[in-house]
This record gives C-alpha cells, sequence and structure tokens, in this order.
C-alpha cells in the first residue's frame, strides 16, 4: 500500500516566494520533490503550520508520517509564527502520528516539547555541517543507520537546539552545533529530527548562499560577492555532475553529500520506519 504522508511548512507566504525566486521552489514544495524521487508511490499533502496562528490541525489519522521542512523561522523568539509552530507540533505529539523534521523542523519539534533554542555560538552554519559525529545512542539508533560514525551534510542555520527537552535522546553532534540528530517522544508521539538538510540538493545550497550572501560576508565566511558567487558555482557544477572529482576535492565533499542515495539517508531511513509501522498496524 503505498504510504500517506504529510509535508508542513514554516516559511510565511513572503518566506516561500523568495526561496522560489532564488531556488525554483519553497522548502515545502522542495521536500516533496525530494520525497517523490526517493519513493515514487508516495501520497503527498502539503499545509502550513504558520498561515493561520496553527489552529488548524486536521485529521492526522490518516497519514503515515509527517514531514517538517526548514525556514527560518527562530523558536527562541517569541512571534505569532513561534507560537503557531510550536502549537501544531503539541497536536501532532498528541495525534502519535511519527514526524521527521529538518533543521527548523528539528527546533519546532524541541521547543513544542519543551526543549530550548538559540542562536548558534560561532556563527551561521553555512552550505555544509562538517564532523557530524554520532553519539553511542546514535551507533545504534534506525534514524542513522548506514552513516559512517562521522559525516558531513548540507546545512544552512544559524540558530541550534540549546536544550533538549525531557527524555529526548541525542543522536548526534559536532564542534560547535551541540544537536544535529535527535529522537523526541512525548505522549504517543515519536520524532526524528536533524539540524542539517538530507532533503535539498547543492544546486539548493548555491542559491541559500546567493540569498544570504550579505550575512555571510558581514559574518567574514567570505570576502565579498565574487566569493560567494565562486563557491556556488562550484556547488551548482558538482550538482549537475556528482562525479566532478575535481570539485569535490576542492569542496572538501565526499560521497555522503555528493551522492544522492547517501545524502538523503535519514528520510529513507523515516520512510522504512513508517511503511513498517503501517505495515504492523493493518
Amino acid at each position: 500500500m503505498p504510504l500517506n504522508v504529510l509535508i508542513v511548512a514554516s516559511e510565511t507566504p513572503a518566506q516561500r516566494n523568495a526561496r522560489r525566486r532564488s531556488a525554483g521552489t519553497s522548502s515545502d514544495e522542495s521536500y516533496a520533490e525530494t520525497l517523490a524521487r526517493l519513493q515514487g508511490d508516495l501520497r503527498i499533502d502539503t499545509l502550513s503550520c504558520v498561515d493561520d496562528g496553527g489552529a488548524t490541525l486536521p485529521d492526522l489519522s490518516r497519514y503515515d508520517g509527517l514531514f517538517f521542512a526548514g525556514s527560518p523561522i527562530q523558536m527562541h523568539e517569541d512571534t505569532p509564527e513561534t507560537r503557531a509552530a510550536a502549537r501544531f507540533m503539541a497536536g501532532v505529539f498528541q495525534a502519535g502520528v511519527p514526524s521527521f523534521g529538518s533543521c527548523a523542523g528539528l527546533q519546532i519539534a524541541a521547543v513544542a516539547a519543551g526543549g530550548a533554542t538559540g542562536l548558534r555560538s560561532s556563527g551561521t552554519e553555512a552550505a555544509f555541517a562538517r564532523n557530524i559525529t554520532m553519539t553511542e545512542a546514535g551507533r545504534t539508533h534506525p534514524l542513522l543507520q548506514g552513516r559512517p560514525s562521522v559525516w558531513s551534510a548540507p546545512a544552512m542555520h544559524s540558530s541550534v537546539v540549546t536544550a533538549l527537552p525531557p527524555g529526548a535522546v541525542l543522536l548526534a553532534r559536532n564542534g560547535d552545533t551541540p544537536v544535529e540528530a535527535v529522537e523526541i517522544r512525548q505522549g504517543p508521539g515519536v520524532f526524528w529530527g536533524v539540524q542539517y538538510h538530507p532533503e535539498i540538493t547543492l544546486a539548493e545550497i548555491a542559491a541559500s548562499l546567493r540569498r544570504q550572501s550579505g550575512d555571510l560576508i558581514d559574518e567574514g565566511l567570505a570576502r565579498d560577492d565574487a566569493a560567494i558567487e565562486d563557491h556556488a558555482a562550484r556547488l551548482e557544477a558538482l550538482n549537475d555532475d556528482p562525479h566532478r572529482r575535481d570539485l569535490a576535492w576542492q569542496l572538501g565533499l565526499d560521497d555522503e553529500v555528493t551522492d544522492a542515495g547517501r545524502r538523503t539517508l535519514e528520510l529513507r531511513n523515516f520512510l522504512t520506519m513508517i511503511a513498517a509501522r503501517s505495515v504492523a498496524m493493518a
């Protein structure tokens, strides 16, 4: 039986349109495209958890799993959007439907379950999260099954989870990001999340660098727009030809990033989990 999944957006309409202009799709649309490539028979719905104040929680019993897409939302700020996102996620935990989140999706779940987020101490983790390292718990957790003990992944964020909610299990971290992967359980609900972006392509990372070039220059990560453009162009070229060993070497990347199957591993592991759960509940 095909799986029914829901992709939850937390970008405002203006943010969705800005991303469409730079990357061609909003974050939730990009997520849907990636999931469809991974499993062609998925039935995919999308909605926003911020557009109506998080008041509209659909009948989640018809879904096998939910995916929370990334966005610029800052969960350590008190805004109508952050309150709506946390309220929506609390409803997801209560409904007991398994969920997965990338980047902002992870932070939404952490706050909804009683954790906290804040600005990353060393500034933006831009383009890639390096030296992501499994904890002991991560070595045996199905979310990270198939990963090496240390790896890199696409990333673009300036905030992090600073305090895990009660009962959360830390699965991976790196030197400057205390939570790179986690399992959170609350009530009947279970959430698997990563701070990085297994769902996005190298071309989307390139678009994100261009979109945030001013901030990256201000942080000292690039000297000028020309440096940003050079880096973005290399990423786009590697996206178009993942077998370019010269570009992978220049960018310091290996198959964990350049190979689409490896890059999306956590998504496939979550799909495997909800498929097994669906069969067991049938």
